[in-house]
């Protein structure tokens, strides 16, 4: 039996994947990659929507895909790629950008919130059509479910649209995906904030727990991290958001239920929580970090895994950019 298709990916836009990106999508991805045909792209395109160094984003999209590789993905399973390596995204976003409305396009509020911080001058062109290159990233691969935070719901039903757009005008072409909500029970807050989501935009750098941290350094964030003033081990976000994410976050490293730690901690305080959480959190990326480090010292290595997961990639994107231009009307190149 054939595997449907499944697409995700994620910006090289930090030297260091969180542990909130760990927890909340790799984990999950290394488990589809056993029940879909899955493509795991680094979108290097989306990156450049906004001011990049060049050495940074070139770095730190092989550190994102030596990080994908230590934490569980197998080439041998699913397509790791480069976006940038498979001409077809850039080729299918433009089709797409000439069946989007403008007011369409505008009405995306990642758009509105990332230019108003910024100021509307200061946004590319490519930042306003961020969502239609994702809607072609997509499209390409023909999945039938799409995993995606619920802060990129908006996206996809915008890449529904223009899938069943084009199929109106131009006949069957492209599958329309479904979105496949991430669990809430995976989300990871910042240690600073415990009512934001963790997130390289972090604030305060100590709020946030990065694969590649050192041991010391995860210690010193954990101990650090925001709790409360009744010295009360109890899961309960509403009223202890801090405590309620340090205990989340042993529960899905260690396996252990929360309501198992709470009772096994009961009365031992705040600090003994903030020692085992640092403990299982040191362990858990330890392997991650090291295995990291051995594939980017080998980066001709790294670099082939990559050049492979683009071919088959390139072979299903071109597959079906072939079909969107024939049916298009456009004359195919000999």
């Amino acid at each position: 039996m054939t595997k449907p298709n499944l697409l995700s990916g994620m910006q090289p836009s930090a030297a260091s994947l969180h542990l909130g990106n760990y927890l909340g999508a790799l984990t999950q991805w290394v488990q589809m990659q056993n029940d879909f045909n899955a493509f795991y792209v680094i979108v290097d395109l989306h990156a450049i929507t906004v001011p990049q160094d060049p050495k940074i984003l070139r770095d730190n999209t092989r550190r994102t895909a030596a990080q994908y590789i230590a934490a569980g993905l197998d080439p041998s399973k699913s397509s790791l790629f480069v976006q940038s390596h498979v001409p077809a995204h850039a080729q299918l976003a433009w089709v797409l950008n000439c069946i989007t409305g403008f007011g369409e396009a505008s009405r995306m509020t990642q758009f509105k919130d990332k230019s108003q911080k910024g100021g509307s001058d200061n946004s590319s062109v490519g930042l306003f059509t961020y969502p239609i290159l994702q809607a072609a990233d997509i499209l390409l691969y023909q999945p039938t479910s799409v995993p995606v935070g619920e802060d990129q719901r908006q996206h996809l039903e915008l890449t529904r649209d223009l899938a069943m757009r084009f199929n109106s005008r131009f006949g069957e072409t492209f599958v329309i995906p479904q979105a496949q909500i991430l669990k809430e029970s995976a989300k990871i807050y910042d240690l600073q904030v415990p009512t934001a989501k963790m997130s390289k935009s972090a604030q305060d750098p100590k709020g946030l727990i990065n694969l590649m941290d050192e041991p010391n350094q995860i210690l010193k964030k954990i101990k650090s991290a925001v709790t409360d003033t009744d010295g009360e081990i109890r899961f309960d976000p509403s009223a202890k958001p801090g405590v309620s994410n340090l205990l989340g976050i042993q529960s899905s490293l260690s396996g252990e239920k929360v309501s198992d730690i709470e009772a096994r901690l009961k009365n031992q305080g705040y600090g003994a929580l903030k020692a085992e959480v640092a403990d299982v959190v040191i362990e858990s990326l330890r392997p991650i970090r090291e295995r990291t480090n051995e594939l980017l010292e080998d980066s001709a290595e790294l670099d082939r895994l990559l050049a492979k997961g683009a071919e088959k990639a390139n072979e299903q994107a071109e597959k079906t950019l072939k079909t969107v231009y024939e049916n298009l009307g456009l004359v195919m190149a000999l």
